[in-house]
């Protein structure tokens, strides 16, 4: 696998800025030592990556608590980039404040929205506090840092606390305590891996009567466990939809390669996105 024989001197791009869950996600994946590239932007990484300045980028696609990310799919969509690697890691959310800060003092929190949506609860309860979406998780820590004021708190990782010199106020404030999110490795190039057995994939159907129903049997009739699907809606074209579909399965397989080209035939327009080892 290319993904394995990398060197030191490789550009790795990922999402937020240090301290965010993007970066940890990308060191828990790659380790240290390698050239880090950030962007504030999703679709900043998949640019990175279309000029050549990343061999790899890192960026998140899924929570458990919350869904999938809609940016990140319809950027892979929009892109001609490949996922070659996946990485589910916890999600332990907490409140942070500068040193000194206690609860009663917060007036208001920031945080990505992802960040606030999975502690909702725990915000919730406390509904005098004004809620603030922001860039990311570590953006608003270092925001929170920088403004030097007992009445604003953040939404992240114990590591962003550390980085940025602020304290936990409040740990595991998530409302689902087994939250994870997973984490996509985005190359410019298909990489085949023979140990690979998720396949994901991008399609549109024709605006018809049993035309979804189609794709569901191809991949039942094929013994293949379908794994996620999710609508997207397709630009300027209103109540039309692109398809994100996950199912198990290698791109060597026979089955899958005529499940994969039956699908194909069935669609207007059919991508696929990557073909990896799963760890979700």
């Amino acid at each position: 696998m290319i993904l394995d024989l990398i060197d030191k001197n490789t550009n790795i791009g990922y999402y937020g800025v240090p301290g965010s869950y993007s970066h940890e996600a990308m060191l828990n994946i790659f380790g240290e030592g390698y050239n880090e590239v950030n962007s504030e932007s999703f679709e900043g990484v998949f640019q990175l990556l279309k000029e050549g300045k990343i061999r790899y980028g890192v960026v998140p696609i899924e929570n458990s608590s919350t869904g999938g990310i809609s940016d990140v799919m319809d950027l892979l969509n929009k892109y001609n980039a490949f996922i070659v690697k996946e990485k589910c890691m916890r999600i332990n959310q907490c409140l942070l404040g500068i040193e000194g800060a206690t609860l009663e003092d917060i007036q208001e929190v920031y945080s990505h929205p992802q960040g606030l949506q999975q502690s909702k609860d725990f915000l919730q309860a406390h509904s005098h506090w004004k809620l603030y979406n922001y860039y990311n998780t570590a953006k608003s820590a270092q925001y929170v840092k920088e403004s030097a004021t007992k009445t604003k708190a953040a939404v992240g990782s114990e590591k962003a606390a550390k980085l940025y010199g602020l304290q936990v106020i409040k740990a595991n404030i998530n409302t689902n305590q087994e939250n994870y999110t997973r984490f996509i490795v985005l190359s410019n190039t298909l990489e085949e891996n023979e140990e690979a057995d998720k396949l994901s994939i991008i399609l549109k159907l024709p605006h018809k009567v049993g035309s979804l129903y189609n794709v569901i049997k191809i991949i039942s009739e094929n013994n293949l466990n379908m794994m996620k699907i999710e609508s997207r809606p397709i630009a300027n074209t209103p109540w039309e939809y692109s398809f994100y579909i996950d199912f198990e399965g290698n791109l060597k397989d026979e089955m899958v390669k005529k499940a994969l080209q039956n699908i194909k035939d069935n669609s207007i327009s059919f991508k696929i996105v990557g073909n990896y080892k799963m760890d979700c």
